[in-house]
Parts: C-alpha cells; structure tokens; sequence
C-alpha cells in the first residue's frame, strides 16, 4: 500500500513538472519573434518615424531658441537691419545692400533646393574652386557676404559669425541620413543646347516673376520699415553683385526651376521648364548690378571656373558672350577634351 502511495506522488510530481514546461514552452511561442523580423520591424519603424520628419519651422521655434541662434536668426532673417547699411551701429555695417540672406536661402535656410543649410555644417571644411583651397564654413558664409551681399567679410571670431554658424547648426539638427541629400545645393538641370534667348527670358518673366519683382527688377519693399525687401531687386543697385554665384546663367536657371514662382513651385515640383528657367536667368542676368572687384583672381586654377563665370580670364577661347549666354555644351565638351574635367555648370 504504501509503495503505491509513493509511486503516486511520484507520478503527481512528474505530471506537475511536465505542465510547467508545456506552459512555458507556449508562452515561448506566442511570443517569439525571429531576430530577423524584430530588425525589419525596428527598421520599418525608423522609416516611418523618418518620412514625417520636417525641417524646423524658424519662425515657429523662435520663443524656444537658444540666445545665440536667436541672434543668428535675425542675422540671416532681417540681414539689413542688423548687419547692413540699416544698423545702428557704423561698425556692424557689413553687407552692402538691403537684401537678406533668407531672401534666397527660402523658409530661413530650411527649404530644400534654395541653397538650405540643413546639414550644411557637415559639409565643412570642404574644397573651393574659386579660391583653389580647403575652406571652412565660414569662408562660405564670407563669400556670400561680399558677392551675394555686396558687403564685406565678417571677422571669423566675431558674435555675428558665430551666431549665423550657432543657427546654421541648430537647423542642422535630428536630419535623417536619407533626407540629407535633397538639401544640398540646387538640382540640377538639363542645360539647352542653345544660347540664352533674352525674348524668351523676357516673356517668362513678365508671366511669371514680375508681380513680386517688378517692372525694372526692383523688388517689393517691407511695408513695416519700408528699407528691407520682401521680394527681393534681381537687377540693379541694390542686388547682389556681378561676382556672385546668381550671377552665372546655370547656377541661377537651377535655384529658379526649383524655387519660382515662390509659393507655387517646389525641387521635386517645379512649375518651370529647364529652358524658362534658362531663358529668364539670362534675362535676368542681362542686366547691370555693382560690380566685384579683383574677380580675376578667382578660381586660380581656371580650369576649375564654371562654364557660365561671365567675366574672364579662362582656360579656353570661348567668347565673354558665349561664356555668359551659352550655348554651354561646346565649352563643357571641351574642358571633357582637353583637360579630362566633367563640368555640369
């Protein structure tokens, strides 16, 4: 009897611990994931949280933002009044007229296709043909200052430098890897094979660009302080000089297709074609701005200068009206030619 009392504790016991393990090994399994699709399920879920990323919103963000980058915000936004011919002080005078910086880089640097400074920080120190050196940030923003802005160079170490560099990183911030690339630059586009048509140009712009530009090119003027543009002159004594990057057909036709008529045209949605775009650059670029001086000394491997640079010396035989107006291919076949260079503007 009591032999068979052993043997069923010994059975309950063998039953219980052959329950807890048929237990565990279902729960196992409901709630098992290959590790292969836990990394397609992370990865799908990165994916989504990436595709609703949006550039910040300056305007938006402006209460919440560090000191330093709300001062480069207003350096970029409201360029005249705090470091153009508008400041109060002489000594913050450096660019020399009454554009903004924001006036072409759209939604204050954020805009794809407008020459964005999304990411731009990390695209620094890179290689510069127009001074055939390593250059910084900086001497990019530099750049800008004394051929976009017909102004002079800020000093490196000064608070305003380091206020549009504290703004350029603040808006750099969080960008996914794969958006990273439709913020660098312009687009390209397909470069006619013809010279510029100024008619043409000129129709394009009396149906597209006048109502924000003007007749005579002149801009719209701010209604607050009546000396800042809300549009800004594309010609003239108040526009950006002839040493300026605007002021190569390409490199205009290419921020134009991508960003004109403001409002209505996008990178990935333009509303002009590549030849309107190329005809009202010329157009555009046909007429008289200040003038750069030493802008023979750009680009001293010339070899290097752009095919639209309009003012010379080159590294060819090309015409100055052929250099300014096109048609490009030729010269852009040549330079493949004779120096092995693949030129795209």
């Amino acid at each position: 009897m009591n032999e068979l009392r052993i043997l069923a504790k010994q059975f309950f016991k063998l039953f219980a611990i052959v329950f807890v393990l048929i237990g565990l090994v279902f729960t196992w399994l409901l709630t098992y994931e290959p590790s292969a699709e836990r990394e397609v399920i992370i990865e799908t879920e990165e994916i989504v949280a990436n595709e609703v990323w949006q550039p910040k919103d300056a305007i938006a963000e402006l209460p919440s933002m560090p000191a330093t980058v709300k001062e480069g915000y207003y350096l970029i936004a409201e360029s005249s009044k705090y470091m153009g011919p508008n400041a109060a002080r002489a000594e913050d005078r450096y660019s020399g007229n009454n554009l903004a910086c924001a006036n072409c880089h759209l939604q204050k640097g954020a805009q794809a296709g407008s020459g964005s400074w999304v990411g731009i920080i990390e695209r620094f120190p890179q290689f510069g043909g127009r001074g055939n050196k390593i250059g910084t940030i900086e001497d990019r923003i530099n750049g800008c200052m004394e051929r976009s802005m017909n102004g002079k160079m800020l000093p490196v170490d000064s608070n305003q430098m380091k206020a549009i560099v504290a703004y350029m990183n603040w808006l750099s911030e969080g960008v996914p890897e794969h958006r990273k690339a439709e913020f660098k630059g312009y687009p390209n586009i397909e470069i006619p094979t013809v010279a510029v048509n100024l008619e043409k140009g000129s129709q394009v712009y009396k149906k597209e660009c006048i109502i924000c530009h003007g007749t005579n090119g002149e801009g719209i003027l701010n209604t607050v302080d009546g000396k800042s543009y809300t549009y800004p002159p594309l010609w003239g004594p108040d526009s950006f000089n002839d040493g300026a990057g605007m002021h190569r057909v390409i490199t205009s036709a290419e921020f134009i297709k991508s960003n004109m008529p403001y409002l209505q045209a996008t990178w990935d949605n333009p509303k002009l074609t590549d030849e309107e775009a190329f005809h009202v650059a010329g157009y555009i670029n046909s007429f008289s701005r200040p003038h750069k001086l030493n802008t023979e000394n750009d680009y001293p491997d010339k070899t290097l200068k752009p095919v639209s640079t309009p003012y010379g010396p080159w590294a060819d035989d090309f015409s100055p009206e052929q250099h300014k107006y096109g048609p490009f291919p030729p010269i852009m076949e040549y330079y493949k030619n004779e120096y092995g260079i693949t030129k795209t503007k």
